[in-house]
């Protein structure tokens, strides 16, 4: 199977592959699923492919868990891979991963953003759905940490995706199931390495949003990601993680230490040539602070839709903007 999903790496727009038992590879490029004329793969074909690329322990869990999350590297190509039991039988999900990690400046990321990452310490959180560009923006900002600035460089991730080599910067790059057991674990140990920049692939729990949080407190520049929509529902996301009691100090704590959210989506472009990012920034300037502190979240759209000269910008506007350009259908941003 290996030659069969080979042939398909370096369509272009490609970003995943969808291999079901029982049916034809397809692939998703430029955000549409596209179904191949293949053979037909067979549940045994699956079993081979993951005996073959996973370790004995790795097949263990899988086999114990009936999923299992893990990194691949396939004629030089790496994926972030997902296998799962359905109904069908085994499935497995490929997202390719870029080794060629993007220029800042190429992503064309609101210029607030490269303000912010200049920070010395605070909490900067990139959303979006899976599939938005969210680790190929944290992997831009760390390439641009690591050229120009002597830093400690920590990165956990669940998997390592983008694999970087110091520059100015030194950096150590940790794994999830292969080199810590938790991002909560992971996180803790960091916090007595000496960092400077810290990297937690998802902030999933309340101990790791935590641990998070106190370190963007105490000197720390933390880069996080969620499966959040907007930075009202990323706020709201964060204080919920806590009991009742604890939220009140939570929300004080997110007001000092929050930098920025940036929400991403991509949008196919007009000429379908590939997609584009529309971003919606949060700066957490005196006002929002305010609101965070007095639990008035609701009223942060408005702030953000005032706040130009900070450098916030809604989604909605993001959008109007790409279709003023002509790079995108407002019929594609549904």
């Amino acid at each position: 199977m290996d030659q069969t999903i080979s042939q398909f790496v370096n369509n272009e727009g490609l970003s995943d592959i969808h291999i079901q038992s029982g049916s034809a590879i397809s692939l998703r490029v430029n955000g549409i699923i596209e179904k191949q004329n293949t053979e037909l793969v067979s549940v045994e074909n699956v079993l081979s492919f993951l005996k073959k690329n996973l370790s004995k322990d790795q097949f263990d869990e899988f086999n114990n868990k009936k999923n299992l999350d893990f990194a691949l590297e396939l004629n030089k190509n790496r994926f972030r891979a997902n296998a799962y039991l359905g109904y069908n039988g085994c499935n497995i999900v490929l997202r390719k991963i870029e080794t060629k990690i993007p220029d800042i400046n190429d992503l064309n990321l609101p210029p607030v953003v490269n303000q912010q990452i200049n920070s010395d310490n605070g909490l900067i959180l990139i959303t979006g759905p899976t599939g938005s560009g969210k680790s190929t923006s944290l992997a831009s900002i760390i390439n641009y940490i690591n050229m120009n600035k002597q830093k400690n460089i920590i990165t956990i991730e669940d998997p390592i995706e983008f694999i970087h080599k110091a520059d100015q910067s030194i950096i150590s790059q940790r794994e999830i199931g292969i080199h810590a057991t938790s991002f909560a674990n992971a996180l803790r140990a960091s916090l007595r390495e000496d960092p400077d920049v810290i990297l937690v692939g998802e902030l999933r729990d309340l101990e790791t949003t935590s641990l998070a949080l106190t370190a963007a407190e105490t000197g720390h520049l933390v880069l996080g990601t969620l499966h959040t929509s907007g930075a009202p529902n990323t706020i709201h996301r964060i204080i919920d993680m806590f009991p009742s009691e604890q939220q009140d100090q939570i929300r004080s704590q997110l007001a000092s230490s929050l930098k920025l959210v940036m929400t991403q989506k991509l949008i196919r472009k007009i000429d379908g040539s590939g997609r584009v990012g529309a971003f919606e920034v949060m700066v957490c300037n005196a006002a929002i602070k305010n609101l965070i502190r007095e639990n008035k979240i609701h009223q942060v759209p408005t702030v953000m839709q005032t706040g130009l000269k900070d450098g916030m910008i809604t989604m909605d506007k993001s959008i109007e903007n790409l279709i003023n350009d002509g790079l995108i259908n407002f019929d594609d941003t549904q």
